[in-house]
């Protein structure tokens, strides 16, 4: 099995090192990540200037690897019709992020959407998140998708797949075990802090505390809260397929 690894924290983060060694015992690992930080990019491509992409050493390994000075969709769709066009992956894993991916988070996150823009390029992947930026190793969520990863093909229907995968960052012996979940709501009580450049121009700072809000009981945000593995299947399709029948079945003309 053929695997691409890829993340939004660039290419020489703690997470994607972890995560590249575990995978090695899965399949073949050709990593292509973003040279800098790309948190929060969601699902933007670079359009208007060229890319550059640099062959690096990585770490302390000898293994393939590609620096982009891109998105994490970008590194994809690079690694996918370019870098790889003649050695097609089976699998594309995109993580591990530093912090967690939960609920109406993935909209944002650029670890998720990297590993969307794999399933619209019908190819099945994993978006792994922590569950805290508080993290004392990645281990055990990498060992976790490991197991996934020897798994996956035997577990997907449709190629276009993605799993989201959010890790506890209890201690291991604290986890409670693996749940299936759906999306929960993710909302931010979000402050902007108005500052003054040397000119005297107003910028601003964002920053954001997430609500506490009811969740379904099969939410991935309840799971974490409770130590479990969260898994949610998740698709590109946005359609909202409950209004959809609802004017289907009332005949609405605009």
């Amino acid at each position: 099995m053929r695997i691409v690894i890829t993340n939004d924290d660039g290419i020489f983060s703690d997470g994607i090192y972890q995560l590249a060694k575990a995978l090695q015992s899965a399949g073949e690992v050709i990593i292509v990540a973003p040279n800098t930080e790309q948190s929060a990019k969601g699902h933007s491509i670079t359009l208007h200037r060229p890319l550059r992409v640099n062959k690096v050493k990585f770490f302390d390994t000898e293994l393939e690897a590609y620096a982009v000075d891109g998105t994490p969709v970008d590194c994809v769709k690079l690694a996918v019709e370019a870098i790889l066009h003649d050695r097609k992956p089976d699998l594309v894993v995109s993580g591990i992020n530093n912090g967690p991916n939960l609920g109406t988070d993935v909209i944002y996150s650029g670890t998720v959407s990297a590993a969307v823009e794999a399933a619209i390029l019908d190819i099945p992947a994993i978006a792994v998140s922590m569950a805290t930026t508080s993290i004392d190793n990645y281990n055990g969520a990498a060992k976790f998708v490991c197991k996934m990863a020897k798994r996956i093909l035997q577990i997907v229907e449709e190629k276009s797949t993605v799993f989201n995968v959010n890790y506890p960052t209890c201690q291991e012996e604290s986890i409670q075990g693996v749940k299936l979940t759906t999306l929960g709501i993710r909302k931010y009580s979000n402050s902007f802090i108005e500052r003054k450049d040397p000119r005297g121009n107003s910028y601003y700072w964002v920053s954001g505390t997430a609500m506490e809000l009811e969740q379904n009981e099969d939410s991935d945000i309840l799971a974490i809260n409770n130590n479990y593995i969260s898994i949610s299947p998740i698709h590109f399709d946005l359609t909202h397929f409950k209004t959809y029948q609802r004017l289907k079945d009332l005949k609405i003309e605009f």
